[in-house]
C-alpha cells in the first residue's frame, strides 16, 4: 500500500516538472520556436482548436515563425487569434501565409522573461509541494488506519521528501538553464 502512495506521488511530481518545462518552452529566448504558438486557440470551423491543428508551423530562420493554414478560409481567424494571444509580436499576412518576425531582445525585455521564468518555476515548486502534502496526508491516514507501521510511515515520509527534493532540484536546474539562455546575447 505504501509503495502505491510513493509511486503516485512521484508520478504527480513528474507531471508538475514536465508542465513547468512545457511552460518554459513558451518563453522565447530570441530564437523563434513553433512551441511558442502551437497551443494558441483559433476559432475555426465553428469551434476552438489549437493552431497546430489547422496550420503548418515552421521556422525558416531563427527570428521568424511562418504559419501556413491548410485552409485559406481560416487565415484571418488565425491572424486574429495570434493578435489576441499577446505573444509580443504582430502577425504579418503575406498572401496565403502568416509571418511572425521576432525583433532582437532588449536587456529590459530579457529581464522580464527571466522574471516570468522564475514565476513559472515557483508555480512548479508549489505544485510539487502540494503533491508532497497530499502524499504525507495519505501516509498519516494509512498509519491511523493501521495499514502500515510507524517505521514504515517514517520511511515513506522520508522517501516522499527525497522525491520532492529531486523534483524541485530538477525545476531549479531547468530554471538556471533558461535564465542563462535568456540572458545570453
Amino acid at each position: 500500500m505504501s509503495n502505491a502512495t510513493l509511486t503516485d506521488a512521484q508520478a504527480r511530481m513528474k507531471k508538475a516538472v514536465d508542465h513547468t518545462l512545457h511552460e518554459f518552452s513558451t518563453i522565447h529566448t530570441g530564437k523563434a520556436s513553433p512551441a511558442m504558438v502551437e497551443s494558441v486557440m483559433v476559432e475555426a470551423y465553428g469551434s476552438m482548436m489549437p493552431l497546430k491543428g489547422c496550420a503548418a508551423i515552421t521556422t525558416p530562420d531563427p527570428r521568424m515563425i511562418q504559419i501556413q493554414p491548410w485552409d485559406k478560409g481560416v487565415l484571418r481567424a488565425i491572424e486574429k487569434a495570434l493578435q489576441m494571444a499577446n505573444i509580443g509580436v504582430n502577425p504579418v499576412v503575406d498572401g496565403t501565409l502568416i509571418r511572425l518576425p521576432f525583433p532582437e531582445l532588449s536587456r529590459e525585455r530579457r529581464q522580464e522573461f527571466v522574471k516570468t521564468a522564475q514565476r513559472l518555476a515557483e508555480e512548479g515548486r508549489v505544485a510539487v509541494r502540494h503533491v508532497r502534502r497530499d502524499a504525507m496526508e495519505a501516509t498519516k491516514k494509512l498509519k491511523k488506519d493501521g495499514k502500515i507501521s510507524e517505521d514504515d510511515e517514517k520511511r515513506l515520509e522520508k522517501d516522499v521528501q527525497a522525491a520532492t527534493d529531486k523534483a524541485i532540484k530538477d525545476i531549479d536546474g531547468h530554471l538556471a538553464n533558461k535564465e542563462k539562455d535568456l540572458l545570453t546575447v
